[in-house]
C-alpha cells in the first residue's frame, strides 16, 4: 500500500520457434454498465474511482476473490477501502459491495485474506468456515494490523472487537500478507517495515495473537520504501517434485525506469526465517521489465500447483493522472508463476493464466515471408482490431530490430520490439497516444534477455488491452508490462524491421470477444 508522496500521512518454447500472442480489448467483462471507448476488455478494474492494490486475494467455493485497494469517493488516492469483486474463471468478474470502509479516522490499507478452514481463530459459525481478511489500518499516527471476518462467503464482514492484533507503534509497518505454513502448523504473516527496507515475519495459531519470528533486510533495491511483501513456494520448471520460496517485495520509488516496481529473491524458509540463494548485495532481480507493474499478490488456495498472481498496473509517478473516466487504475492480467533453473540461480517465469483463452475467436493464420525495413500493415489479411490475439514465428536475420506495432492509427503506433545489438525486448510507448498528462509517462524500457533466447528465433509472448500492452518473452523469463492511451479508432497491426532483413516464420491471430 503506497502512501502518496503529497498526502500528510504518507511454456518455454524451444529456438526453433517463436510465439508473439497479442490481445487488444475493447469493452471491460467486469464492468455492469456498458463499456467506455477505452474500457480494457479483460483487465479488471473498478465501476468507477480509483484503484491500486490487489488485496486479499483467496479462492473459496470455486470463486476467486479480488479485494483491492479504492477510493470509493472520488478517482484519486484517498479515503482507502477495499473494493470487492469475484470471479470463477479469473476473466469475467462480479461487482460486490465494498468489503472494508475507512472508518474513525483509520483507512483500510493493504492486506490479506485466508479461508480459516478448521476455524482456528473461533469466528466460525456452524458449518461455514470463517474467511477472514487482514489488513493495515491507517490512521491516528500509526500503522497497525487488524482483522474483520465474515461467515457468508465475503459478502458481508465484521470487525475483530479487539483489533489490532499488532502494533509496534510505527508509522511505516504495513501491507500484511498471511498463509498457512503445514511444516509448522501456524499461520505465517509477511509485513514491511517500509523505511528500514525489512521484511518482518510473524507467526500464529489462531490469526489474533503473533509472535516475531525473524527479519529479512536490507538487500536488493533500497532506493525507494519497501511495500506490499508476497512469500509462496513455487515449482521449479522441468525438475521432480523440486520447490523453492519466493519473497517478493516491492519499492517507490527505485525501479529501473523510474517510479515503483517490484523484485524478488529466492531461497529457502523453513517456517521461521527465509534465507536467500543470492547475497544481500547482490543485483536486484525485477519481476517486470516495463513501468507499469506494482504490488502483485498471489491467491490463497488456488487450484493447481502453480502460484496464480496479479498485480496493479499503474506506477505512483502518474497513478493520479492516467487520462481514463469513470475509471482510474486496472490490474493486470492474472499470471501463473513458475521457477526456472539457470546457470546464475533460478529466476522467476510468468505467463498469463489459461483461462484468458476462452476469449479467443476464430484463428487466422499467415505464412513465412521476409520482413524487409520498414513497415508491412497487416490488415488486408484480416489482422487488425482492438480485440485481438496473434502468436508469431520471427527470425532476426541482419536487421537491427524486428517485431510488431499494435494499436496503429494516425499519428500512434505502441512499437514492441527486439534490438538485436543491446539483446533487449523492447516497449516503446513514446507515440502510444495520450501521453502527455505526465513527463514521466512517454518513454521506451527494454529488457534483457536471457543469453541464447534469440540467437535463432526469438519468443515472446504478450497480452495487449484497450489501454496496456503485456509482454513476455523466453517463455515468460522476461515480462513488460505498460499502459497506453490509444485512440479507440487506432485499430492497425504491423510487422516492422530497422537496418536489414528479418524474417516472419509464421503468424496466427484470433479475435477476443466478450
Amino acid at each position: 500500500m503506497h502512501l502518496v508522496a503529497t498526502h500528510p500521512v504518507r511454456g518455454r518454447v524451444s529456438t526453433a520457434l517463436s510465439l508473439l500472442a497479442i490481445a487488444i480489448g475493447p469493452a471491460n467483462l467486469a464492468a455492469a454498465e456498458e463499456p467506455g471507448p477505452v474500457r480494457p476488455l479483460y483487465h479488471f478494474t473498478a465501476e468507477r474511482n480509483f484503484i491500486n492494490d490487489p488485496n486479499g486475494l483467496v479462492v473459496a467455493d470455486g470463486e476467486y476473490h479480488l479485494f483491492y485497494q479504492h477510493n470509493p469517493e472520488g478517482d484519486r488516492w484517498g479515503h482507502m477501502s477495499w473494493g470487492h469483486a469475484v470471479s470463477r474463471d479469473l476473466v469475467r468478474w462480479q461487482h460486490l459491495p465494498i468489503a472494508l470502509r475507512e472508518s474513525g479516522g483509520i483507512m483500510a490499507f493493504s492486506g490479506s485474506a485466508v479461508l480459516d478452514s478448521t476455524n482456528t481463530s473461533g469466528f466460525g459459525r456452524g458449518a461455514m468456515p470463517p474467511m477472514v481478511a487482514i489488513f493495515t489500518g491507517d490512521g491516528l499516527g500509526k500503522q497497525t494490523q487488524n482483522l474483520a471476518y465474515s461467515t457468508d462467503r465475503g459478502r458481508t464482514w465484521t470487525m475483530y472487537a479487539k483489533n489490532p492484533v499488532l502494533d509496534i507503534g510505527s508509522k511505516e509497518f504495513r501491507d500484511p500478507k498471511v498463509f498457512y505454513h503445514h511444516g509448522t502448523g501456524r499461520w505465517i504473516m509477511a509485513t514491511v517495515l517500509a523505511d528500514q527496507h525489512k521484511v518482518r515475519l510473524w507467526g500464529s495459531k489462531d490469526l489474533k495473537s503473533w509472535e516475531k519470528l525473524s527479519d529479512f533486510g536490507p538487500a536488493g533495491a533500497t532506493g525507494g520504501v519497501w511495500e506490499c511483501p508476497e512469500l509462496f513456494s513455487a515449482r521449479v520448471e522441468r525438475a521432480t517434485r523440486m520447490w523453492q520460496w519466493v519473497l517478493k517485495v516491492d519499492v517507490n520509488p527505485g525501479a529501473p525506469n523510474g517510479g515503483s516496481g517490484g523484485q524478488y529473491f529466492v531461497g529457502e524458509f523453513d517456517g521461521k526465517e527465509f534465507r536467500p540463494e543470492r547475497k544481500p548485495d547482490a543485483p536486484p532481480l525485477w519481476i517486470d521489465g516495463g513501468k507499469d507493474f506494482y504490488a502483485a499478490q498471489a491467491w490463497n488456495d488456488a487450484p493447481g500447483e502453480d502460484p496464480t498472481w496479479i498485480g496493479w498496473m499503474n506506477n505512483w509517478q502518474y497513478a493520479n493522472d492516467i487520462p481514463t473516466s469513470p475509471w482510474r487504475g486496472a490490474m493486470t492480467a492474472p499470471r501463473r508463476v513458475r521457477l526456472r533453473r539457470t546457470r546464475d540461480g533460478h529466476r522467476l517465469v510468468q505467463l498469463p493464466a489459461e483461462s484468458l483463452r476462452s476469449l479467443r475467436g476464430r484463428e487466422m493464420k499467415l505464412g513465412p515471408r521476409p520482413i524487409p525495413p520498414g513497415d508491412i500493415p497487416l490488415g488486408g489479411e484480416g489482422v487488425e482490431g482492438t480485440a485481438l490475439e496473434v502468436a508469431a514465428a520471427f527470425r532476426p536475420g541482419d536487421c537491427a530490430t524486428v517485431g510488431l506495432k499494435v494499436r496503429t492509427g494516425e499519428g500512434e503506433e505502441t512499437v514492441i520490439g527486439f534490438d538485436r545489438k543491446s539483446g533487449e525486448l523492447f516497449v516503446d510507448r513514446t507515440r502510444s497516444g495520450k501521453v502527455a498528462f505526465s513527463r514521466d509517462f512517454p518513454g521506451r524500457h527494454a529488457a534483457k534477455l536471457p543469453a541464447g533466447a534469440a540467437d535463432d528465433v526469438l519468443f515472446v509472448y504478450a497480452l495487449i488491452d484497450a489501454t496496456s500492452v503485456e509482454v513476455f518473452a523466453d517463455g515468460g523469463a522476461v515480462a513488460m508490462t505498460d499502459q497506453i492511451f490509444p485512440r479507440p479508432d487506432s485499430r492497425g497491426v504491423s510487422l516492422f524491421a530497422t537496418g536489414g532483413t528479418a524474417r516472419l516464420e509464421s503468424l496466427s491471430a484470433w479475435p477476443l470477444r466478450p
